[in-house]
């Protein structure tokens, strides 16, 4: 059995003695799960299909941590029900919206999140919803595809250029920051709005905005960077999306909770935005069937972070973290 060791702040670890069964809730990539393998009695997910709780929980028994990502849901129910052995849930995500932190907390479960080592995958995946949305490539693929492409004029498939348009970010972590300087390469005028100013060398000319609602107003294209929160639920509703200039481009890399999907809907279809670009949805992946049938909007399946180098430095935090909770130390990236 493994021994449970009293750390600072409220820490709790097991000495490995050889190794501590971690239950892989998806498909890692071949490196990590190698890490995984070599270091601890692994338990993986070959088909890497979603567990539904009873069968994480079936899996669990015996086990002493939980790797885990954004499609697992758990939720307090799920927490209480896990075994007494499980002492820590990493994730492959910023995002711990799928966690319940406090019950996760309460059963002094550790939580750890991997910050920072995906801003650049997905600033440039923001960068290609803009490009997309802008330029109509939805629809220009469509076309070709299904051999639909037949003829040219001076007036055919005309898009908006974004150089010099007012990008508008909510959100200036590191995702959002990485974002601001790649769209400075299209001489974009960045505006944002954050809990907190930055200072004025991360700001790098960037304009702060203490109040949403002025930024919207000034934002030809909008990119959204902030984490789900209670506070951001439904941030961009009908009201605020009538804020922002008419024939305005939004983008959305975030969380779809941070969206009013049904406003968002109707903005594109009144024509009051000209377009939007989205890699995340409510209830993803069975997303509301109305985002097929829109012609002006760009979609991808949630892929932010989907880079062989991202994903990589992702389960490697992880697993940093993991080893470091079983060693008895602080992990570097606890969220509860």
């Amino acid at each position: 059995m493994y021994a449970t060791v009293g750390l600072s702040h409220q820490v709790s670890a097991v000495v490995m003695n050889p190794h501590p069964v971690v239950v892989v809730t998806r498909k890692l990539p071949a490196a990590v799960e190698a890490r995984v393998q070599r270091d601890y009695t692994a338990i993986l997910n070959p088909p890497d299909v979603p567990y539904p709780s009873a069968t994480l929980l079936a899996k669990c028994a015996g086990a002493h941590a939980i790797l885990a990502c954004h499609t697992d849901g758990l939720s307090a129910d799920v927490i209480a029900q896990l075994p007494d052995s499980i002492r820590a849930i990493g994730n492959i995500s910023v995002g711990t919206d799928h966690v319940d932190l406090k019950a996760a907390a309460a059963r002094g479960i550790i939580v750890t999140n991997t910050p920072g080592v995906l801003a650049n995958a997905t600033a440039e995946l923001t960068i290609l919803l803009i490009l997309g949305a802008a330029r109509r490539a939805a629809e220009g693929q469509r076309m070709i595809r299904s051999g639909e492409w037949n003829s040219w004029s001076p007036s055919f498939m005309l898009g908006t250029e974004v150089t010099g348009k007012r990008l508008g970010i909510v959100g200036m972590g590191g995702v959002g920051q990485v974002t601001a300087r790649r769209a400075r390469g299209f001489d974009m005028e960045i505006h944002y709005y954050n809990r907190h100013r930055l200072d004025a060398r991360t700001e790098s000319g960037a304009t702060y905005h203490e109040n949403l609602d002025t930024m919207l107003a000034v934002s030809d294209v909008l990119a959204l960077h902030c984490p789900a929160t209670p506070e951001t639920e439904r941030l961009i509703d009908s009201r605020k999306l009538a804020l922002l200039p008419d024939g305005a481009i939004v983008v959305n890399a975030a969380r779809g909770s941070v969206v009013d999907e049904a406003a968002l809907v109707a903005a594109l279809q009144s024509g009051k935005l000209a377009a939007a670009g989205l890699d995340v949805f409510d209830n993803e992946p069975h997303i509301d069937p109305i985002w097929r049938q829109l012609d002006n909007v760009f979609l991808l399946p949630h892929v932010g972070s989907a880079t062989r180098e991202t994903r990589s430095a992702m389960g490697f935090m992880m697993l940093d973290d993991l080893d470091a909770i079983f060693a008895g130390r602080e992990p570097k990236n606890r969220v509860a």
